[in-house]
């Protein structure tokens, strides 16, 4: 009996020297440890490069419906209509659900103190740092339009990841100025 629990005991010790020894499963074990980190760091620069890409598009919209506004000395509400649509198409791909304009006209004085003229704002609130933003840009008798462009970037595997954290974020904003082509001040008609 004994020596068969001997032999029982010595080739349980056996096949554990011999498993201490094998290392054809390390690579296995090795990559289930790097996976998960390696794939969270490649959907991670995913979203970072199309929140870049949100970012630049957001330029191009503010600019574009500057452009728009201030192409003739006279404005109505078809063209402001146009000038958001076209900010809008600027962010394709990207859903534009979350895009929001504020369009303001300002006159300067004689004093060169600012004058709101008109102000068109749709789906955000409106900017109230634009009376101080144009303060540089103040010349008597002349004008200016600002175009603040407001857009929420939701990433698309970070949620996944890291459950919803969009909440609390601030949205994406940039601000265009630019003058009149053919007069000082664009009028709203």
């Amino acid at each position: 009996f004994w020596g068969a629990v001997r032999m029982m005991m010595r080739w349980i010790l056996t096949l554990l020297i011999r498993w201490q020894h094998d290392e054809s499963g390390v690579a296995a074990v090795e990559a289930t440890f790097v996976f998960p980190l390696l794939s969270i760091l490649m959907l991670g620069t995913f979203d970072m490069g199309y929140g870049i890409l949100a970012s630049q598009k957001v330029i191009r919209a503010s600019q574009v419906t500057a452009d728009l506004v201030t192409r003739e000395s006279t404005i109505d509400s078809s063209g402001i209509d146009e000038a958001f649509w076209a900010g809008q198409l600027a962010l394709e791909p990207f859903n534009a659900d979350s895009y929001g304009v504020d369009i303001v006209s300002i006159s300067f004085d004689d004093d060169a103190t600012p004058q709101i003229e008109w102000r068109e704002t749709r789906n955000m609130s409106a900017n109230g740092d634009v009376l101080s933003a144009v303060e540089p840009l103040a010349e008597a008798g002349q004008g200016v339009v600002v175009v603040t462009i407001q857009y929420q970037y939701d990433p698309v595997f970070a949620g996944f990841a890291m459950g919803s954290f969009s909440i609390g974020v601030v949205p994406m904003q940039e601000v265009a100025f630019a003058r009149g082509r053919k007069s000082a001040v664009v009028e709203r008609i």
